[in-house]
């Protein structure tokens, strides 16, 4: 009898130490997730920067990013000596070299949103995407109107505009850029075109 109760102890103490061991694995799991899932939990750090029109601003293997309008300044008016045409400027005024490579020319819109943007110039398209470095400038011409006795020429029908939408992406909300000296400037947004941007005033000044 003695050797049937101490085996009968043994036996109870060994399912007592694994019904402790199952507790507690089973409540530091619930800690674990109960502490993942909390608001006051650390999170790991995001290895991108990700904007509400989708646009994905990480760095690429070179340290560029996509150009975005809090990188830059904006300027536009009437180039000088150059009928139907409108000089649109963009200067990265940022720490950061950015580049146009996802979305190649500016998407503009002489009016309201109903109205699609103006199509661009196929030729004008540089061999490779323009990229701008901090202080560096990018360029594009805008043919405000087709002149009288052009191909689709529709004579002085349009508007004047003192100001327009530049968007740098599809999905942006675009950026409202005012005319240099305000002066108004006669567009027919069923004829006008825009370039794709240009790395120079004297490739812009060629369309």
């Amino acid at each position: 009898m003695p050797f049937t109760d101490t085996t009968a102890c043994r036996a109870v103490a060994a399912a007592l130490l694994a019904t402790a061991a199952l507790a507690l694995t089973t409540a530091c799991h619930d800690l674990s997730v109960h502490r993942a899932g909390s608001p006051g939990g650390v999170s790991p750090a995001p290895t991108s920067t990700s904007r509400e029109d989708g646009e994905n601003l990480s760095p690429g293997p070179d340290g560029r990013v996509a150009c975005t309008p809090e990188m830059l300044r904006f300027h536009a008016g009437a180039m000088p000596r150059r009928t139907h045409r409108m000089l649109l400027t963009v200067t990265n005024s940022s720490g950061r070299t950015c580049h146009f490579a996802a979305q190649r020319y500016p998407l503009l819109r002489f009016g309201d949103d109903r109205q699609p943007t103006l199509p661009a110039i196929a030729a004008s398209r540089p061999s490779t995407a323009v990229s701008l470095a901090p202080g560096d400038t990018a360029y594009a011409t805008i043919t405000t109107s087709s002149a009288a006795g052009e191909p689709g020429g529709r004579g002085h029908r349009g508007r004047k505009i003192s100001q327009f939408g530049v968007a740098l992406t599809g999905r942006a909300t675009p950026t409202q850029v005012g005319l240099d000296g305000r002066a108004p400037v006669h567009v027919d947004p069923r004829t006008a075109t825009v370039t794709y941007w240009q790395p120079s005033l004297d490739a812009a000044r060629k369309w």
